[in-house]
């Protein structure tokens, strides 16, 4: 049977394409018709929660600055350490004898409470002192202060600690010149305390209920809210005739859970669908954080779904129409994409079959348009790449070459030389002797080796051996100096690499008369850094760039290696030696020439570490 759909399945990359877009679409797009009917009605349930939120956040942050601001002058006059001085004296007994005194600081205090009231909501601030002694911002005959003593709740002051405050939920408001317009108050109390804990005095701060029910009003039509305490007595709300009731609870349906947004106020605690007489409500609650009293929003369910309900209709008709017109036009479009992807199919292809001359001819600003411009960049680097791959492998093959011709058998020639030198010493001629014996030793150590690198302690021996036997041609000796650190005479180096520069130096540079060649060598953070010096002749600049150039044209340079370089000892000059390096080393190696007329040369060469060495 699978073999039977094999041959439906599609073979080239657009059908792929397109077939998997059509199904990427038409799936989801079933799967989500049958299933959005189910979740629109639950949508619409998280959405009203939202709503709710938002609305209640909102009177929340209002109600939550109006109470703080209640306890900021309740935390005013507890830690004012001037306040508290002048209270604790008068709590004392002590009886002030100047009466101008006495009158200037209890107006003072009086100053101090009118002007935290000054901004904001209207406050009643009331200090009440343990020895019958009150100040306050209002006057006796609106309320008088030892009133309070009467007070049902005023004896669990007593047990606050601290900056512990008490709230005294709504009751009737008990400053007479308000009772008409503001028939409820809200309070919050606090006790004023010696360094011992006992108390010497009381703070009560009051504010009109209906500052707080002002708040609600500016909700959106259908939304309620009311402020209840912990046992859920109403303490403000905008119907003034259920302040003091208890808040009724109906049938409820959970809906979920609401998530704070970290503003300081309390988080929606939960919102649930209230059934009672036949009404079905949207119910949300929020605490206040600074009281434990609760914000409770109601709202008629339908008010609160009829626009969210109509607009999940008309989303559900337009994705509809979307999904039809997109997969229409998904089909047009990937069709036109895939073209130079099929363009690029066939140059491949041809590439296969070995033309490397042929070209995609892609071309674009997007990812498609970049892959064909690589991919014939790519084959014009091959094409490159194998072009220099064979003019590497054919200098080469003619260094290796140049290198077996002058081999020469060497147990055949140290045997004569070593006869010659015998037969030299039995007639008497040392100097001669001492002139074959540097020969053989240099030849052996030249052409009798058969690895490709030697310690550098071994190159410069062979150098040795050179100026010696060099000092004994000519009739002007040849100093030469070793400035070579301990730690670079065992580093691995290519045979033959500093005879050549020393053979230059004394040819051209000292013109093979008396002078000092200077050799040294020191190791550097990832390779050895070895330097030829001379205080020779030197070059003109002209002539420098001249021998710099001819140094970095390699293929120039090996041919003129290999015809003027045919009289020298190893056959391999200047460039020779740089070709071989460039060769083995790559870009890493670096060579660097100074040369200054009458001042002599200095040939730099840096040679990295081979891997695995050191």
């Amino acid at each position: 049977m699978f073999k039977r759909l094999s041959h439906f399945a599609p073979r080239t990359i657009r059908a792929k394409l397109i077939l998997a877009a059509v199904v990427c679409i038409l799936v989801p797009a079933a799967f989500t018709l049958n299933v959005y009917h189910a979740l629109t009605q639950k949508a619409v349930k998280q959405q009203a929660i939202a709503n709710a939120e938002n609305s209640l956040e909102l009177v929340n942050g209002s109600v939550t600055h109006l109470l703080k601001g209640m306890l900021d002058i309740a935390n005013y006059i507890q830690v004012n350490a001037g306040l508290n001085t002048y209270f604790k004296l008068v709590a004392s007994g002590y009886k002030e004898p100047d009466p101008y005194r006495k009158f200037t600081d209890a107006n003072r205090v009086l100053e101090q409470l009118d002007s935290l009231t000054v901004v904001g909501e209207k406050s009643y601030v009331t200090v009440l002192l343990t020895d019958g002694s009150y100040f306050m911002n209002y006057s006796v005959s609106d309320y008088n202060p030892l009133d309070l003593l009467q007070e049902p709740w005023f004896e669990q002051l007593d047990e606050l600690q601290g900056l512990d405050s008490y709230w005294i939920g709504a009751e009737p408001t008990k400053f007479k010149y308000d009772r008409f317009d503001h028939p409820y108050q809200v309070s919050v109390a606090r006790t004023l305390r010696l360094a011992n804990s006992d108390i010497y005095g009381y703070v009560v701060v009051t504010v009109m209920e209906d500052q707080v029910s002002d708040i609600f009003s500016e909700l959106t039509a259908g939304q309620e809210v009311r402020l209840v305490d912990a046992a859920g007595r109403i303490m403000a709300d905008r119907n003034k005739d259920n302040i003091g009731g208890m808040y009724p609870v109906g049938k409820q349906e959970r809906l979920g859970f609401g998530a704070g947004h970290g503003h300081g106020h309390a988080a929606l605690e939960t919102a649930f669908i209230s059934r009672d007489d036949g009404e079905t409500r949207l119910v949300a609650e929020q605490s206040i954080a600074l009281n434990g009293w609760r914000l409770i929003l109601t709202q008629p369910y339908q008010e609160a779904t009829v626009n969210i309900s109509s607009i999940f209709n008309r989303v559900f008709l337009f994705q509809i129409i979307s999904f039809i017109v997109f997969m229409a036009m998904l089909i047009v479009l990937v069709r036109t994409f895939t073209r130079p992807l099929v363009r690029l199919g066939k140059a491949a292809s041809a590439v296969q079959r070995g033309n490397l001359e042929v070209r995609s001819g892609v071309r674009g600003n997007d990812e498609i348009g970049r892959l064909g411009l690589l991919f014939d960049q790519m084959l014009d680097r091959v094409k490159q790449m194998i072009a220099e791959i064979s003019a590497t492998q054919a200098r080469k093959r003619t260094a290796e070459l140049k290198m077996l011709q002058a081999q020469i058998n060497p147990h055949f020639l140290f045997n004569v030389l070593n006869s010659i030198r015998m037969k030299v010493m039995k007639q008497g001629d040392l100097e001669s002797a001492k002139m074959i014996g540097s020969l053989s030793t240099l030849l052996r150590m030249t052409i009798s080796r058969e690895e490709d690198e030697i310690t550098l302690h071994e190159e410069i021996e062979l150098v040795s051996h050179y100026v010696r036997l060099m000092n004994l041609r000519q009739k002007q000796e040849v100093t030469l100096e070793l400035a070579v650190g301990p730690e670079a005479f065992l580093v691995k180096v290519p045979r033959l690499i500093l005879q050549p520069l020393v053979e230059n130096a004394l040819i051209h540079g000292l013109t093979q008369q008396a002078g000092m060649i200077r050799i040294a060598a020191s190791m550097e953070r990832s390779g050895l850094l070895l330097t030829v010096e001379d205080n020779g002749a030197g070059m003109e600049e002209a002539k420098l760039e001249a021998t710099l150039r001819r140094m970095n044209d390699t293929e120039a340079a090996a041919e003129r290696a290999g015809l003027k370089q045919k009289g020298h000892f190893s056959g391999m000059g200047l460039h020779n030696v740089m070709e071989r390096m460039r060769l083995r080393f790559g870009p890493l190696f670096h060579v660097e020439i100074r040369s200054e007329p009458g001042l002599g040369t200095v040939i730099e060469m840096y040679i990295p570490h081979n891997k695995g060495e050191r």
